[in-house]
């Protein structure tokens, strides 16, 4: 299936690792030219360089803190030339009401949901004033199955749910669309890390981690490739017709 992004140009935040890297992968296979976004150099050229030794693949790089409003004014000009955004940067920590600081809460919203709205705020204008473009928000099942130790994160990603819903309506009036993707729980580095920590507290023996997600659809976490396949799918010509929705991609967890 061609997807029609041969020579669109695509930047992605957060695209160092995870999902971000594997959106990476995903455009530049299907002849997108793709711009990465990472929080330090060092992570930048190992991904960079990833990449290109283990898939021939080419990608330019950025920068910088994504939380800080400077960093993104930086952005400002490169968006006059950039096709498709995917909105991908922001880690929230877990935690209930007072497990976070007031400083952190702030800290963790100012990437991901100010981060999505402010980037969205630079390129939305000039994709409608061409009248072509698209938002992808990579935001969380958390918005759709908020839970009270992860109330920070389960907010910020409801928030950034209605934001897309509401401006994806909007922007079809000249020709652009927004869309969103609500990943379950998915095999990157910070999950690993984080049921490692969970298996040594079970069982004493964090190479069992993997045995904490036997509850989850089909007895795993999802791939950061299946999620990285259905941005692509939504940020192509042959999703059209989608805008102002969010897919829910958590295997039916919430249903189960």
């Amino acid at each position: 299936m061609d997807l029609h992004l041969q020579g669109k140009s695509v930047f992605i935040t957060g695209g160092t690792r995870g999902i971000g890297l594997a959106c990476a992968r995903t455009f530049a296979a299907e002849g997108a030219s793709v711009t990465i976004a990472g929080t330090t150099a060092e992570s930048a050229e190992r991904a960079q360089r990833t990449l290109k030794d283990q898939h021939g693949i080419d990608v330019e790089t950025f920068v910088g803190d994504l939380s800080q409003a400077d960093v993104r004014e930086r952005l400002a000009p490169a968006f006059d030339l950039i096709d498709i955004l995917v909105n991908n940067a922001g880690a929230i920590p877990g935690g209930g009401l007072t497990a976070m600081s007031e400083q952190q809460w702030r800290q963790a919203w100012d990437l991901k949901v100010f981060g999505y709205i402010d980037l969205s705020r630079m390129a939305l204008p000039r994709m409608m004033a061409r009248g072509a473009g698209v938002i992808v928000n990579v935001i969380g099942i958390a918005a759709e199955m908020p839970r009270y130790d992860y109330l920070c994160g389960a907010a910020g990603n409801a928030a950034l749910s209605t934001f897309t819903r509401a401006v994806g309506a909007h922007a079809t009036s000249r020709g652009v669309r927004v869309v969103g993707v609500n990943p379950g729980p998915t095999e990157t580095d910070r999950l690993v890390t984080l049921y490692k920590a969970r298996a040594r507290q079970k069982f004493n023996d964090e190479s069992r981690w993997q045995e904490m997600l036997e509850h989850l659809p089909f007895g795993r976490a999802a791939h950061a490739d299946e999620m990285a396949d259905l941005v692509v799918y939504l940020a192509s010509a042959r999703a059209s017709y989608l805008s102002g929705v969010v897919v829910d991609a958590d295997g039916g967890a919430r249903f189960a």
